[in-house]
């Protein structure tokens, strides 16, 4: 439907903005979009008011078939401003159909005639430009929101981005912390693994004995690294390549040397060969690890798991305690093979002791029950030329087979030069120029004591050692501690001195290494007044009668509170009282390792 208007006057401008704002409604074009309208038309209705003339302002309104309203409006200019060449003003406002817009097409009547008064068509068209100004400041307020939406949208979009972030360094920081924990609990079983082989290492390398050391194996690893451990130990005759009642892994383990493992399933251990599970033991996984030495195999170590199955870095600590073991027992050994060396080397030269008219003597040596029990403690006892009886203790320093022969190489030498005759001080003496001579880096203690039947003098002479004690007949005990001589073997030229002292019938004579009478707590003067408070409590006739009975009882209350990390050498000298019956009996002998105080 098509109407078109004259506008002349402000009253032709209000009646056409009237019909158009009734025609809009009728139409149903909202009521913001119907002021925006009315606002545009009004305000371009008062442009052509102020330039004058005619103009022809047509509306036309459609309706499509897909449901849509169209409202279309036409400002035609005079026809001299048209020859001018201004274009006509057109609008188009498009809207959905609702359910009252079948009133689209009837035109509405003009609501004024021509009495209606130009002061109201003014008020009219002024209050459309109030509703424009409002309409604009409405149109900034939807910008406004408009904006705001957006950054609101945009902070929506910036939370769940931000959330996203949160969640995934969440995520990044429990798995950081699951992490953490793992190398942690990694660090702190590594640490155990660590002190459990420091501490086995120091059991098994704190003994020499190679037993002790296959005892404490089992108790070091069952149960916490093995539910059973075999130790296969093979001595030189044994064959590990003959029939053995062994597991088969085992016999591989010695002549690969290498770990092995046999079960039914893979170890996936490193270093160690798998193979199928064991005859002898076919339901029970085996690692058999061979304990290496330097020179060949000592055996097989054969240890089943706890579980199901080791633990790789379990298994790898149980290969190197093995190593470790291996050394162990090849060093326990070695030095059980020295200290059987040396043993049989001081029994053989262990003197025997002289039967000598109006003397009676008593001998006791006792290795060391700790470490390499043989030292260089020794004594001996001969006669010289004009019947006198040399008597000598002394002690080499060091253990082992070294600190054996050169006790005897000083045995020999002393007996060769007592040949010669001379004094227990010039004996010394000689005997400490061979020894600087021989061993410049050797030292050793003694102390020689010239005793002659028929003479009531005792000669002696002591170098670096502890002082002969004297047991007098009245019972009274002295110890012999006139300044001796230094050391034997050291960088220095000495002559050593003699001393003398008379001695009666019925006096005995102690002389002795430290071992006897040194404690590393006490010292060595307190050993010394207990030597001399247990030979003090003899009586002559039981000296006399029993001086080999008498060697054991002075050594068991001296010994009994020493761990005997030290050999031990007694030597008793008794010159017979010829009042007593049987004083004239000579007596002698001696009693070794073997034989010694129990």
């Amino acid at each position: 439907m098509t109407r078109t208007w004259r506008i002349t006057t402000v009253t032709d401008a209000a009646r056409a903005r009237i019909a158009l704002a009734r025609l809009a409604a009728v139409s149903g074009l909202p009521a913001v979009e119907r002021a925006r309208l009315a606002s545009t038309v009004s305000g371009r209705l008062r442009q052509c008011l102020t330039k004058g003339g005619t103009w022809l302002l047509t509306l036309d309104t459609s309706r499509s078939t897909a449901g849509t309203a169209r409202l279309h409006a036409v400002l035609t200019p005079p026809a001299d401003a048209g020859a001018d060449g201004e274009p006509p003003w057109e609008v188009t406002v498009s809207w959905p159909e609702a359910g009252g817009a079948s009133a689209v097409g009837s035109v509405p009547a003009d609501p004024a005639g021509p009495a209606d008064p130009p002061a109201l068509a003014e008020a009219l068209l002024g209050a459309d430009e109030d509703t424009a100004v409002v309409l604009d400041k409405l149109a900034e307020q939807e910008e406004l929101v408009a904006f705001h939406r957006e950054e609101l949208h945009q902070t929506n979009q910036g939370v769940l981005a931000l959330h996203a972030e949160l969640d995934a360094a969440g995520r990044a920081q429990r798995e950081a912390f699951a992490a953490e924990r793992a190398a942690r609990t990694e660090a702190e079983n590594a640490r155990h693994r660590l002190t459990f082989l420091a501490d086995a290492s120091a059991v098994l390398t704190a003994s020499l004995n190679h037993e002790e050391i296959v005892r404490r194996l089992p108790e070091l690893l069952v149960p916490t690294y093995a539910r059973d451990v075999d130790v296969w130990l093979f001595d030189d005759e044994d064959d590990p390549r003959g029939p053995t009642s062994h597991p088969a892994a085992a016999v591989r383990a010695v002549r690969t040397g290498r770990p092995q493992y046999a079960a039914d399933h893979p170890g996936g251990l490193p270093g160690v060969d798998d193979h199928p599970p064991s005859a002898l033991s076919p339901t029970r996984p085996l690692l058999c690890v061979p304990l290496l030495t330097r020179r060949a195999p000592l055996g097989v170590l054969t240890l089943s798991p706890p579980g199901e199955r080791w633990d790789p870095d379990d298994a790898v600590m149980l290969i190197e305690l093995a190593r470790r073991a291996g050394i162990a027992l090849d060093n326990a050994r070695r030095f059980e093979h020295n200290r059987d060396i040396a043993e049989t080397l001081q029994r053989a030269l262990l003197t025997e002791l002289p039967a000598t008219p109006g003397l009676s003597l008593a001998a006791r040596y006792l290795p060391a029950t700790h470490g390499l029990n043989i030292g260089g403690d020794w004594y001996d006892a001969f006669r010289q030329p004009d019947g006198s009886l040399i008597t000598v203790i002394g002690d080499v320093t060091g253990h082992g087979l070294h600190a054996a022969v050169m006790m005897s190489q000083l045995r020999t030498a002393l007996r060769a030069y007592a040949v010669d005759g001379g004094s227990p001080g010039r004996l010394l003496t000689r005997l400490h120029r061979f020894l600087h001579h021989l061993q410049p880096d050797l030292y050793a203690t003694a102390v020689i004591a010239r005793l002659h039947p028929d003479e009531p003098t005792l000669t002696w002479a002591a170098a670096g050692h502890p002082p002969p004690v004297l047991r007098l007949p009245d019972g009274r005990v002295r110890t012999l501690d006139a300044k001796p001589g230094a050391m034997l073997g050291i960088p220095l030229r000495q002559d050593i001195a003699d001393h003398t002292e008379r001695l009666e019938p019925g006096s005995t004579l102690a002389l002795y290494t430290d071992g006897l009478v040194e404690r590393r707590a006490q010292g060595i003067d307190p050993g010394i007044e207990r030597l001399a408070a247990a030979l003090g409590s003899f009586g002559s006739r039981e000296l006399e009668a029993d001086l080999e009975g008498s060697a054991d009882r002075i050594l068991r209350p001296l010994l009994s509170d020493s761990e005997r990390d030290d050999d031990v050498c007694l030597l008793l000298c008794h010159l017979h009282d010829r009042s007593i019956p049987g004083a004239l009996r000579p007596s002698g002998g001696h009693r070794g390792a073997e034989q010694g105080h129990e």
